[in-house]
Protein backbone atom coordinates (compact mmCIF):
# COMPACT_ATOMS: atom_id res chain seq x y z
CA UNK A 1 0.00 0.00 0.00
CA UNK A 2 1.63 3.13 -1.12
CA UNK A 3 2.16 5.73 1.81
CA UNK A 4 -0.61 8.46 2.44
CA UNK A 5 1.06 11.60 4.19
CA UNK A 6 -0.94 12.93 7.70
CA UNK A 7 -2.11 16.14 7.25
CA UNK A 8 -0.53 17.14 10.65
CA UNK A 9 -3.09 20.52 10.61
CA UNK A 10 -5.67 19.77 13.73
CA UNK A 11 -4.17 16.11 14.30
CA UNK A 12 -3.25 14.30 17.65
CA UNK A 13 0.55 13.66 18.45
CA UNK A 14 1.39 12.59 21.31
CA UNK A 15 5.29 12.74 22.17
CA UNK A 16 7.12 10.89 25.20
CA UNK A 17 9.61 12.00 27.31
CA UNK A 18 8.85 15.53 25.67
CA UNK A 19 9.48 18.11 28.44
CA UNK A 20 12.60 18.50 27.40
CA UNK A 21 15.62 17.98 24.78
CA UNK A 22 14.30 15.81 21.69
CA UNK A 23 11.25 15.30 22.84
CA UNK A 24 10.10 19.08 23.57
CA UNK A 25 11.90 20.01 20.44
CA UNK A 26 9.66 17.37 18.61
CA UNK A 27 6.53 18.71 20.43
CA UNK A 28 7.60 22.14 18.92
CA UNK A 29 7.86 21.06 15.59
CA UNK A 30 4.25 19.02 15.36
CA UNK A 31 2.74 22.35 17.18
CA UNK A 32 4.21 24.44 14.52
CA UNK A 33 2.78 22.19 11.76
CA UNK A 34 -0.48 22.60 12.66
CA UNK A 35 -1.00 19.24 15.44
CA UNK A 36 -2.34 19.01 18.83
CA UNK A 37 0.34 18.25 20.82
CA UNK A 38 0.42 15.75 24.11
CA UNK A 39 3.36 16.48 26.11
CA UNK A 40 3.95 12.92 28.14
CA UNK A 41 7.20 13.14 31.29
CA UNK A 42 7.95 11.74 34.30
CA UNK A 43 8.34 15.19 35.41
CA UNK A 44 4.12 16.16 34.85
CA UNK A 45 5.63 19.69 36.53
CA UNK A 46 7.77 20.45 33.38
CA UNK A 47 5.07 18.73 31.09
CA UNK A 48 2.19 21.46 32.41
CA UNK A 49 4.79 24.22 31.84
CA UNK A 50 6.39 23.02 28.52
CA UNK A 51 2.21 22.81 27.15
CA UNK A 52 1.62 26.25 28.88
CA UNK A 53 4.08 27.79 26.76
CA UNK A 54 3.40 25.69 23.46
CA UNK A 55 0.08 26.80 23.65
CA UNK A 56 -3.72 25.92 23.71
CA UNK A 57 -3.54 22.97 21.50
CA UNK A 58 -0.70 21.33 23.73
CA UNK A 59 -1.19 20.06 26.83
CA UNK A 60 1.24 18.19 29.38
CA UNK A 61 0.78 14.69 31.21
CA UNK A 62 2.52 12.61 33.92
CA UNK A 63 3.57 9.38 31.95
CA UNK A 64 6.21 6.81 33.30
CA UNK A 65 6.71 4.61 30.28
CA UNK A 66 7.63 1.78 32.45
CA UNK A 67 4.37 1.80 34.00
CA UNK A 68 1.58 0.48 31.51
CA UNK A 69 -1.34 1.51 33.64
CA UNK A 70 0.74 4.93 33.48
CA UNK A 71 1.21 5.15 30.16
CA UNK A 72 -2.58 3.86 29.04
CA UNK A 73 -3.55 6.63 31.05
CA UNK A 74 -1.26 8.93 29.17
CA UNK A 75 -3.21 8.17 26.09
CA UNK A 76 -6.58 8.43 27.19
CA UNK A 77 -5.90 11.69 28.82
CA UNK A 78 -4.44 12.65 25.20
CA UNK A 79 -7.13 12.05 23.51
CA UNK A 80 -9.79 13.24 26.03
CA UNK A 81 -8.17 16.82 26.35
CA UNK A 82 -8.22 17.45 22.44
CA UNK A 83 -11.39 15.59 21.56
CA UNK A 84 -9.57 13.18 19.01
CA UNK A 85 -8.24 10.01 18.27
CA UNK A 86 -4.58 9.63 18.51
CA UNK A 87 -2.54 10.31 14.58
CA UNK A 88 0.86 9.86 16.02
CA UNK A 89 2.68 8.49 18.44
CA UNK A 90 6.52 9.47 19.26
CA UNK A 91 8.38 6.86 21.32
CA UNK A 92 10.93 8.83 22.27
CA UNK A 93 11.66 8.73 26.44
CA UNK A 94 15.12 7.19 27.20
CA UNK A 95 18.00 7.33 28.97
CA UNK A 96 21.89 7.01 28.91
CA UNK A 97 23.87 6.07 31.36
CA UNK A 98 27.74 5.93 31.00
CA UNK A 99 30.09 3.63 32.34
CA UNK A 100 32.34 0.33 31.07
CA UNK A 101 30.25 -2.55 30.93
CA UNK A 102 31.78 -4.64 34.32
CA UNK A 103 31.45 -1.46 36.33
CA UNK A 104 27.77 -0.48 35.40
CA UNK A 105 25.77 -1.54 37.90
CA UNK A 106 23.21 -4.41 36.69
CA UNK A 107 20.24 -2.58 37.93
CA UNK A 108 21.04 0.48 35.92
CA UNK A 109 21.52 -1.88 32.73
CA UNK A 110 17.82 -3.35 33.58
CA UNK A 111 16.21 -0.06 34.10
CA UNK A 112 17.74 1.21 30.47
CA UNK A 113 16.23 -1.64 29.02
CA UNK A 114 12.77 -0.95 30.80
CA UNK A 115 12.81 2.82 29.37
CA UNK A 116 14.42 2.62 26.17
CA UNK A 117 13.52 -1.39 24.77
CA UNK A 118 9.86 -2.34 27.02
CA UNK A 119 8.82 1.40 27.45
CA UNK A 120 8.69 1.79 23.68
CA UNK A 121 6.97 -1.81 22.93
CA UNK A 122 3.90 -0.73 25.29
CA UNK A 123 3.53 2.71 23.30
CA UNK A 124 3.02 0.11 20.59
CA UNK A 125 0.70 -1.82 21.74
CA UNK A 126 -1.72 0.67 23.10
CA UNK A 127 -1.17 2.80 20.31
CA UNK A 128 -1.01 0.18 17.42
CA UNK A 129 -4.57 -1.11 17.96
CA UNK A 130 -6.68 1.91 17.51
CA UNK A 131 -5.00 2.85 14.61
CA UNK A 132 -4.93 -0.24 12.73
CA UNK A 133 -8.86 -0.38 13.69
CA UNK A 134 -9.27 3.12 11.83
CA UNK A 135 -6.54 2.17 9.06
CA UNK A 136 -4.59 5.51 9.80
CA UNK A 137 -1.90 6.26 12.08
CA UNK A 138 1.83 6.48 12.55
CA UNK A 139 4.20 5.52 15.27
CA UNK A 140 8.00 7.14 14.80
CA UNK A 141 10.40 4.96 17.39
CA UNK A 142 13.44 7.52 18.28
CA UNK A 143 16.10 4.67 18.27
CA UNK A 144 19.84 5.72 17.75
CA UNK A 145 22.97 5.69 15.22
CA UNK A 146 24.36 3.07 18.01
CA UNK A 147 21.89 0.71 16.99
CA UNK A 148 24.33 0.41 13.79
CA UNK A 149 27.71 1.89 14.96
CA UNK A 150 27.92 1.06 18.60
CA UNK A 151 30.06 3.19 21.09
CA UNK A 152 32.26 1.98 24.05
CA UNK A 153 31.10 3.11 27.31
CA UNK A 154 27.49 2.20 26.63
CA UNK A 155 26.96 -0.83 26.51
CA UNK A 156 23.34 -1.36 27.84
CA UNK A 157 22.44 1.80 25.86
CA UNK A 158 23.50 0.12 22.48
CA UNK A 159 21.77 -3.26 23.21
CA UNK A 160 19.10 -1.22 24.61
CA UNK A 161 18.66 0.94 21.12
CA UNK A 162 19.53 -2.73 19.16
CA UNK A 163 16.75 -3.65 20.45
CA UNK A 164 14.52 -0.98 19.66
CA UNK A 165 15.52 -0.67 16.10
CA UNK A 166 15.00 -4.07 15.14
CA UNK A 167 11.28 -3.80 17.37
CA UNK A 168 10.68 -1.31 15.08
CA UNK A 169 11.48 -3.26 11.93
CA UNK A 170 9.63 -6.28 13.28
CA UNK A 171 6.41 -4.45 13.67
CA UNK A 172 6.61 -2.62 10.42
CA UNK A 173 6.35 -5.63 8.56
CA UNK A 174 3.58 -6.77 10.80
CA UNK A 175 1.40 -3.86 10.07
CA UNK A 176 2.49 -3.09 6.14
CA UNK A 177 -1.10 -2.86 4.42
CA UNK A 178 -3.31 -1.49 7.42
CA UNK A 179 -2.34 1.92 6.83
CA UNK A 180 -0.59 2.07 9.43
CA UNK A 181 3.32 3.27 9.32
CA UNK A 182 5.90 2.49 12.05
CA UNK A 183 9.58 4.78 11.57
CA UNK A 184 12.65 4.53 13.42
CA UNK A 185 14.69 7.50 13.33
CA UNK A 186 18.91 7.13 13.89
CA UNK A 187 20.30 10.49 15.83
CA UNK A 188 23.62 10.95 16.31
CA UNK A 189 25.28 12.27 19.55
CA UNK A 190 22.48 14.96 20.30
CA UNK A 191 23.37 17.96 22.02
CA UNK A 192 21.22 17.32 25.14
CA UNK A 193 21.94 16.69 28.83
CA UNK A 194 21.58 13.07 27.72
CA UNK A 195 25.61 14.12 25.86
CA UNK A 196 26.40 16.19 28.70
CA UNK A 197 30.17 16.27 29.97
CA UNK A 198 31.18 13.76 26.71
CA UNK A 199 33.39 15.20 24.16
CA UNK A 200 33.01 12.84 21.11
CA UNK A 201 35.83 14.95 19.31
CA UNK A 202 35.30 14.30 15.44
CA UNK A 203 32.04 12.38 15.84
CA UNK A 204 28.85 14.41 14.35
CA UNK A 205 26.62 15.63 16.99
CA UNK A 206 23.42 17.43 16.09
CA UNK A 207 20.81 19.66 17.72
CA UNK A 208 17.51 18.29 19.18
CA UNK A 209 15.44 20.57 16.51
CA UNK A 210 17.69 18.74 13.60
CA UNK A 211 16.18 15.11 15.35
CA UNK A 212 12.74 16.84 15.17
CA UNK A 213 12.96 17.53 11.54
CA UNK A 214 13.64 14.09 11.27
CA UNK A 215 10.78 12.71 13.08
CA UNK A 216 8.49 15.09 10.89
CA UNK A 217 10.43 13.78 7.63
CA UNK A 218 9.38 10.68 8.64
CA UNK A 219 5.87 10.78 9.12
CA UNK A 220 5.69 12.85 5.54
CA UNK A 221 7.78 10.37 3.57
CA UNK A 222 6.56 7.28 5.31
CA UNK A 223 10.53 6.35 5.13
CA UNK A 224 11.40 2.95 7.18
CA UNK A 225 14.72 4.53 8.89
CA UNK A 226 15.80 8.06 8.73
CA UNK A 227 19.43 9.30 10.01
CA UNK A 228 20.03 12.29 11.46
CA UNK A 229 22.60 13.68 9.85
CA UNK A 230 21.25 11.43 6.72
CA UNK A 231 24.67 10.94 5.43
CA UNK A 232 26.04 9.16 8.61
CA UNK A 233 23.68 5.76 8.33
CA UNK A 234 25.62 5.33 4.80
CA UNK A 235 29.07 5.69 6.35
CA UNK A 236 28.01 3.57 9.89
CA UNK A 237 26.17 0.80 7.63
CA UNK A 238 29.16 0.52 4.76
CA UNK A 239 31.80 0.38 8.39
CA UNK A 240 30.36 -2.78 9.15
CA UNK A 241 31.44 -4.44 5.56
CA UNK A 242 35.04 -3.61 6.47
CA UNK A 243 37.08 -5.78 8.50
CA UNK A 244 37.57 -5.31 11.86
CA UNK A 245 41.37 -4.26 11.79
CA UNK A 246 40.83 -1.85 9.41
CA UNK A 247 37.85 0.03 11.34
CA UNK A 248 39.62 0.15 14.44
CA UNK A 249 42.20 3.14 13.79
CA UNK A 250 39.14 4.96 11.87
CA UNK A 251 36.98 3.94 15.38
CA UNK A 252 39.96 5.57 17.79
CA UNK A 253 40.22 8.61 14.92
CA UNK A 254 36.09 9.13 15.60
CA UNK A 255 36.70 8.33 19.70
CA UNK A 256 34.48 5.86 19.67
CA UNK A 257 36.16 5.54 23.26
CA UNK A 258 34.64 8.59 24.24
CA UNK A 259 32.12 8.03 27.19
CA UNK A 260 34.72 6.38 28.45
CA UNK A 261 37.86 8.41 28.13
CA UNK A 262 36.28 11.68 26.99
CA UNK A 263 34.25 12.69 30.38
CA UNK A 264 33.51 15.79 32.24
CA UNK A 265 32.73 13.49 35.78
CA UNK A 266 31.30 16.60 36.70
CA UNK A 267 29.38 18.28 33.87
CA UNK A 268 27.63 14.59 33.74
CA UNK A 269 27.01 14.01 37.37
CA UNK A 270 23.40 16.34 37.40
CA UNK A 271 22.04 13.64 34.68
CA UNK A 272 23.33 10.88 36.30
CA UNK A 273 22.27 11.81 39.33
CA UNK A 274 18.69 12.62 38.17
CA UNK A 275 18.34 8.95 35.98
CA UNK A 276 19.34 6.91 38.81
CA UNK A 277 17.07 9.10 41.03
CA UNK A 278 14.03 9.02 39.19
CA UNK A 279 14.22 6.19 36.14
CA UNK A 280 14.36 8.57 33.30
Amino acid sequence: MPHTPIDLAGVLVAVTGSARGIGLATAKAFYAAGAHVAIGDLDAGLAAEAAAELGERASGHALDVTDRASFSAYLEAAQAAHGGPLEVLVNNAGIMPTAAFLEQREEIDRMTMEINYFGMATGLRLALPGMIERGRGHIINVCSMVSVYPLQGLAGYNASKFAARGLTQSVRLETAGTGVNVSAVLPSAVKTELASGIDFGLMPQVEPEDIAAGVLRAVRTGSPEISVPRYLGAAAKAGTLFPELVMRPMRRLLRDDAPLTHVDAAGRAAYHKRIVGNGE
